[in-house]
């Protein structure tokens, strides 16, 4: 199999731009994917997180 000796060093070529291509693949499928939603519960922490640090100083 393309003239190596070992099958598994073949395998390895073979199978090392192949896992490029799907990353690539896998980055055009999820390029513009929208961030995680806020949920009202992290609004309402961070105003509070935001008010304990004005109190503080």
């Amino acid at each position: 199999m393309l003239g190596f000796e070992d099958k598994w060093i073949a395998i390895c070529y073979v199978l090392c731009p192949l896992t490029a291509l799907l990353c690539v693949v896998y980055g055009v499928i999820n390029w513009n994917k929208g961030d995680v939603t806020v949920e009202n519960d992290d609004i309402n922490w961070a105003r509070h997180e935001q008010e304990m640090v004005k109190e503080e100083n």
